[in-house]
């Protein structure tokens, strides 16, 4: 036996049809090959295994003793194969799979409900896995590969990611219909100066942009609460607690009739929404398949 000889898929699946049939022509219409492509397959199995496996009688093809002790293996292994083919045919036409993503609560509940519920009912088979996690473990959740790619705004993404813009939003200020800007043609930053204000913690989410955008604009903001999450800020400034500065899209999808949204000029600060991902990292099937129905949502 030649020691560095490996079967073939297509040689160990014409000795199952030859073995089951008998007959190489009956194993050619099964293979939808022609029946010397048969012989061939067999003979060159026969040659690497140097071992007869068929003995010819007058009408058909008999197995041999060492046909009959491989046939177990064969068997098995073409089962293997053809799971594993099936598998990745079911993986490749989203009948099942999974996502995972990474995103930050604030996005998630305007950006994720919509784009859940239909991607929910043309691939039922398919799980998706939400990472809400916080801002600052946003890039450490992609480059650690718990997430297949994460949804956010990245302020510093760094050579180690991909970054593909989902969607384009400004900074804006929310406030309330009776709040002196809500009648304002244009809501500069400059503006800001003699009002109290509302917005995320120091150095969380778009925090560090709001400061930055204020400093150059020469303005001190008057913070009279710092929040983490931007739901928290929208009831404040309902409530009459003060006017809040955040993503307009977020302002947007909560759909208060009671609140005004103006976008912020004199700079007019556009806070990019994106898919992320580790560079050299592929996407699955289902994973692009998510990314596409998130797409058609917005």
């Amino acid at each position: 036996m030649n020691t560095n000889f490996s079967p073939t898929i297509r040689q160990l699946r014409a000795f199952l049809a030859v073995y089951q049939l008998k007959k190489l022509s009956a194993a050619a219409e099964r293979l939808f090959v022609t029946q010397s492509a048969v012989s061939m397959l067999i003979r060159q199995l026969e040659d690497g295994l140097d071992t007869r496996l068929f003995d010819r009688t007058t009408r058909s093809l008999k197995a041999t003793a060492a046909a009959e002790q491989m046939m177990v293996t064969v068997e098995r292994i073409l089962r293997d194969v053809d799971s594993l083919s099936a598998d990745f045919r079911e993986l490749a036409t989203l009948e099942r799979g999974r996502v995972t993503l990474a995103i930050t609560p604030t996005l998630s509940a305007f950006l994720l409900p919509d784009a859940m519920r239909a991607f929910n009912e043309q691939h039922p088979g398919v799980r998706v896995l939400v990472n809400d996690c916080a801002p600052d473990q946003f890039i450490s959740r992609i480059l650690g590969e718990h997430v297949d790619f994460g949804i956010g705004t990245p302020e510093r993404p760094g050579a180690e990611v991909e970054v593909q813009r989902l969607m384009r939003d400004h900074l804006a200020l929310v406030c309330r219909e009776d709040h002196p800007l809500a009648k304002a043609r244009v809501v500069r930053w400059t503006d800001l100066a003699r009002h109290p204000v509302i917005t995320v913690r120091p150095g969380y989410g778009v925090r560090p942009l709001i400061d930055g955008t204020a400093a150059d604009a020469g303005v001190a903001l008057d913070v009279v609460n710092e929040v983490s999450f931007l739901s928290t800020a929208i009831w404040m400034t309902a409530a009459g607690m003060g006017a809040s500065i955040m993503p307009s899209a977020f302002a947007r999808a909560e759909a208060n009739p009671s609140l005004v949204i103006k976008i912020l000029s004199s700079p007019r600060v556009a806070r990019d929404i994106s898919i992320v991902t580790k560079r050299g990292h592929s996407l699955s099937a289902a994973a692009r398949a998510f990314i596409e129905a998130l797409k058609r949502s917005l």
